[in-house]
């Protein structure tokens, strides 16, 4: 990804939330160069993997395969253990219309995916073979809002504004905004999130390149000067 197509994406979704009324803390809007008047009073934003994360998980295509969001919370784990009380996370999402986050489960991780407003979001469910690299055939259950949906294996649940769904350690999924709507704003409670360590995908992705073709306006969660 280019990092001017960053820039303009991160613009865009600041103005997405805000549209939705999901309110970023203030030093989501910080750019790079305020970044770098900060010191360790912010420490804790980089320890525990806050902010934002841009990525076509190494598609090329953004727009087909790829997913922008911003971590709001979340705890610290060392060694699969959490080092503090904080044991849970929150994410906010800006999924675009036929945009594919691809198959993959966390071995560790319950979360809830909700759509707080916009378009519909289509949920893709299977259970992941023993060999982790296909989805097999047999019938899910899942909880949509306390209520329990049973579908086959491969099979998609379409969220409303206003629905959620949770999804248990080692449940596949994919998830897309439903094609000819408007993109979805999807927020993630969750337990304590660790996505260096607890993402498999089931077909594997690439590393994401960024291309420097302009400076960074805002750092991605990785990028912080401190």
């Amino acid at each position: 990804m280019k990092r001017s197509e960053l820039n303009k994406l991160i613009d865009e979704a600041l103005q997405f939330f805000q549209t939705h009324g999901l309110k970023l803390p203030p030093w989501a809007a910080w750019t790079a160069e305020k970044w770098k008047e900060v010191g360790d009073e912010a420490s804790e934003i980089k320890r525990h993997g806050l902010g934002w994360n841009v990525t076509d998980f190494g598609s090329g295509d953004f727009c087909k395969t790829g997913l922008l969001l911003f971590v709001l919370r979340n705890g610290c784990l060392e060694r699969s253990r959490p080092l503090t009380t904080k044991i849970y996370a929150e994410k906010a999402m800006m999924v675009q219309p036929g945009q594919i986050t691809p198959w993959h489960f966390h071995w560790m991780k319950t979360e809830d995916l909700i759509n707080r407003g916009g378009g519909r979001l289509e949920v893709e469910l299977g259970w992941a073979s023993d060999c982790e690299s296909k989805i097999e055939e047999r019938y899910v259950n899942v909880q949509v809002d306390g209520i329990t949906r049973k579908i086959p294996g491969g099979d998609k649940i379409i969220l409303e504004p206003g629905e959620s769904i949770t999804i248990p350690p080692k449940l596949a999924h994919q998830f897309r905004g439903h094609a000819g709507d408007q993109s979805v704003c999807v927020g993630e409670v969750s337990s304590l999130n660790d996505d260096s360590t607890d993402n498999c995908f089931i077909h594997g992705i690439k590393d994401r390149v960024v291309e420097e073709d302009v400076a960074a306006k805002y750092y991605l969660l990785s990028e912080y000067p401190f």
